[in-house]
């Protein structure tokens, strides 16, 4: 399906009026496309077996970035295809598929904050921790080179998001320059997983509920060998679970874009957050990413 495209006009205007159960997909079913080498057009991830069975093999990628300031990431359409990649086999057998390379956005900061709990600002502005869902966030991250596709040790993989009203940090247009709440990094295990503790994102304008992710490899001299960079979703069902139910959530109602309408989303149910919880207690969620050993896309 084409995803909705939402202009800068489009953009500015929301800016300027100020708009700022349980769930997905069962735990198995990123397992679910072991079988033979294809070969797409995509760049970025891979995703390593699983819940993108459903994708067949048309690309989806996402262009150049733009924003008003606010938040509304406008870049190409997330049909459009701005490279190519091939599937491999991993050491199982299997395939790995690659998933979809989304902007970065324009909240994109390098804070090279390493640290698991992102609740935070280190340099004690605003409220610390950040108010919100209790959310534990995992990342497995499995590295495609040589036709294999294996867990991937080492990686540094960076977060970024919102808060529950739907504000970034180190933003200097939304008066949080300096903070760095809800930003951070954690090196992989050696099962390709890092793991951070933060709280259910908010929304903003224009935007489904979401997480970007960046996934680096350095070499010895830290020049960035190999880069992959997505956004991570929430099933809208929980999404409005959280908004009606918890605070400081209720306070702005249920998002004002659903990830069918979503400029990014599209229909990647491949990186749907595998989510686990309630709206009271909080929630847990993972998901499996994949990186193209050598291929850099900034995002």
């Amino acid at each position: 399906m084409a995803a909705r495209r939402l202009t800068d006009e489009t953009a500015a205007a929301r800016a300027a009026a100020g708009r700022p159960p349980n769930a997905t997909r069962g735990s198995n079913g990123r397992r679910e496309l072991l079988g033979a080498l294809s070969s797409l057009g995509v760049i970025g991830l891979l995703d390593c077996g699983g819940a993108g069975a459903n994708r067949s093999t048309s690309g989806h990628a996402s262009g150049s970035t733009a924003s008003d300031g606010r938040g509304i990431d406008s870049a190409a359409p997330e049909g459009s295809n701005a490279g190519n990649a091939e599937a491999g086999a991993d050491s199982e057998g299997g395939t790995c598929v690659l998933d979809p390379t989304l902007t970065k956005g324009p909240f994109w900061v390098d804070e090279k904050l390493q640290r698991s709990d992102i609740t935070t600002d280190t340099n004690g502005a605003g409220a610390s921790p950040r108010p919100g869902l209790p959310l534990a966030l995992q990342f497995t991250v499995l590295g495609y080179a040589a036709g294999t596709c294996s867990p991937l040790e080492g990686a540094q993989v960076d977060v970024w998001h919102c808060d529950a009203g739907g504000t970034y940090s180190d933003t200097p247009s939304l008066g949080t320059a300096g903070q760095n709440f809800l930003r951070g990094n954690q090196r992989t295990d050696a099962n390709g997983v890092a793991k951070f503790t933060t709280i259910y994102p908010g929304w903003y304008a224009g935007r489904c509920v979401h997480i970007h992710v960046k996934v680096r490899l350095f070499d010895a001299a830290s020049n960035t060998t190999t880069e992959a960079t997505t956004q991570v979703f929430f099933d809208d069902s929980v999404t409005a679970s959280v908004c009606r139910d918890a605070s400081p959530y209720r306070q702005r109602g249920v998002p004002d874009t659903p990830n069918a309408a979503d400029a990014f989303y599209g229909s990647h149910t491949e990186l749907l957050l595998d989510l686990h919880g309630d709206a009271t207690s909080g929630y847990a969620a993972s998901v499996e990413l994949g990186v193209q050993i050598g291929s850099v896309q900034a995002g």
